[in-house]
């Protein structure tokens, strides 16, 4: 199987060119669901199960669901500053380094879980609440150089979520097989 769509098995986001409210309202609605999904997904795995990757040398299905509950926090951070602050530059981390630390190990996904379900349910009161004109807000990413609406960036973490669940339900369904 080629590494690329095991790494993307539902493709790379690529914000559209026009981003319109009833777009914005189905990614929020991805956003909003991805928690109880996740549950749904995980919830009677084994501890084998939990440790199946999605592809040759990436993470485990416990380091996944971790790493949503890690990026999503930080997402609702940049959130919260661009809205507060005049195109702030957002701090990036090492998504890597922060996965192979031990709660990122743990074999009890209910913490991850628990904060996703929260975060989901007040990052969702935010971003419903959104202006048009906060929307446009921009934040600055160091890594890429670039600026960021928040507009896309909900497309951006609805993407990110279907993402993860797609590598889940590869890990599953590939049973580490490759």
């Amino acid at each position: 199987m080629n590494i690329e769509a095991l790494k993307f098995p539902i493709g790379e986001y690529v914000a559209p060119n026009n981003i319109d409210q009833k777009q914005i309202n189905e990614w929020i609605s991805e956003i909003e669901s991805f928690p109880k999904r996740l549950a749904i997904l995980t919830n009677d795995l084994s501890k084998a199960e939990l440790n199946l990757v999605y592809r040759p040398e990436g993470w485990n299905i416990k380091q996944v669901v971790h790493h949503c509950a890690d990026s999503h926090m930080n997402a609702m951070i940049r959130f919260k500053l661009t809205l507060t602050e005049d195109s702030p530059t957002i701090r990036p981390y090492f998504e890597d380094r922060w996965a192979i630390l031990p709660d990122s190990l743990d074999d009890d996904l209910s913490a991850s879980i628990q904060i996703l379900t929260g975060l989901h349910k007040k990052w969702g009161n935010v971003m419903r609440n959104l202006s048009t004109e906060e929307l446009k807000r921009e934040f600055i990413h160091p890594e890429h150089g670039q600026r960021f609406s928040l507009a896309e960036t909900v497309g951006t973490y609805a993407w990110h979520s279907n993402h993860h669940l797609a590598h889940i339900e590869q890990a599953l369904s590939y049973k580490g097989q490759f």
